[in-house]
């Protein structure tokens, strides 16, 4: 069986060892950069590799054009993917502590975009994992290279320029999946100018996620995605965030829920405000 949005821990533990299954901890803290490759390297499922957002999941800043995160290019994420064991026929696991928010589903959407489909976020995360009381292991490991094939999905991911379209067209809708408070323009810690893209819509990733931080049920899932869309198709739909990371988390819900064919503005409000050219609304 393949996996293509959600694993649960059950079926991750039957592939402990199995070389042709690659598990990626993608743990991350946006204030203190270093401490999800401290925490693996203390304590990590058995087999997993680590990825780091900003070195091995990122390119380069550029200050007054990009956002925080800026997506990487094509060579640089399939180099980063053969390295780690990743190629033709390997399911891919990725999970994090944040109920696949931070990290994880930027693994899980960065093969979608390169049509690497047999990837899945481990529902729960680390947390339940170490709930359920599964094997852990410490330090780093690796797994041998493969030949990673990127075949780039131009529907995946939409610019600045798309964003700005798309947001003054009746037929489509653009969503910000930070907080609702950042998005009125409150509460802003992390970028210098508060606000959201004129026209977005809020979708808090946030809402994806039950109390014991599990994605809800595809039925719960598909009544607030289909709220929030009306009568706009999936296709027409881009979420954005921060820095391109937490916004996959809603679309990573929306597939679940059977809800298929969304994007996301990698750039995202970080971006979006670079310039200091563009719109902003409170």
């Amino acid at each position: 069986m393949t996996y293509t949005t959600l694993i649960s821990t059950d079926e991750l533990a039957k592939h402990l060892g199995d070389p042709d299954w690659a598990i990626v901890d993608a743990r991350f803290v946006l204030t203190a950069p270093q401490r999800g490759e401290q925490n693996y390297l203390g304590s990590h499922i058995p087999g997993a590799v680590y990825a780091h957002l900003e070195r091995d999941l990122s390119s380069e800043i550029i200050p007054g054009k990009t956002g925080r995160h800026p997506w990487p290019g094509v060579d640089q994420t399939a180099e980063f993917f053969s390295k780690i064991g990743i190629g033709p026929g390997v399911q891919v696991v990725a999970y994090d502590d944040a109920g696949g928010a931070l990290a994880a589903v930027r693994v899980w959407w960065m093969l979608r975009w390169l049509e690497h489909k047999a990837a899945a976020v481990l529902n729960g995360g680390w947390q339940n994992w170490v709930s359920a009381e599964r094997p852990v292991k410490n330090g780093a490991e690796q797994r041998p290279r493969r030949t990673f094939i990127p075949h780039v999905n131009p529907e995946t991911i939409v610019d600045a320029e798309m964003v700005d379209r798309m947001r003054q067209d009746p037929a489509s809708r653009v969503f910000d999946g930070r907080t609702a408070d950042r998005y009125r323009g409150e509460n802003e810690t992390i970028d210098p100018i508060a606000g959201h893209i004129p026209g977005a819509y809020s979708a808090p990733y946030v809402d994806n996620l039950n109390e014991e931080g599990l994605l809800r049920p595809p039925d719960e899932l598909r009544a607030i995605y289909r709220k929030l869309l009306g009568n706009i198709k999936p296709s027409k739909a881009v979420f954005y965030c921060g820095s391109g990371v937490t916004s996959i988390h809603d679309v990573l819900a929306m597939e679940n829920a059977g809800l298929e064919g969304a994007r996301i503005y990698p750039g995202s409000w970080s971006e979006w405000i670079a310039p200091r050219t563009r719109p902003v609304a409170t």
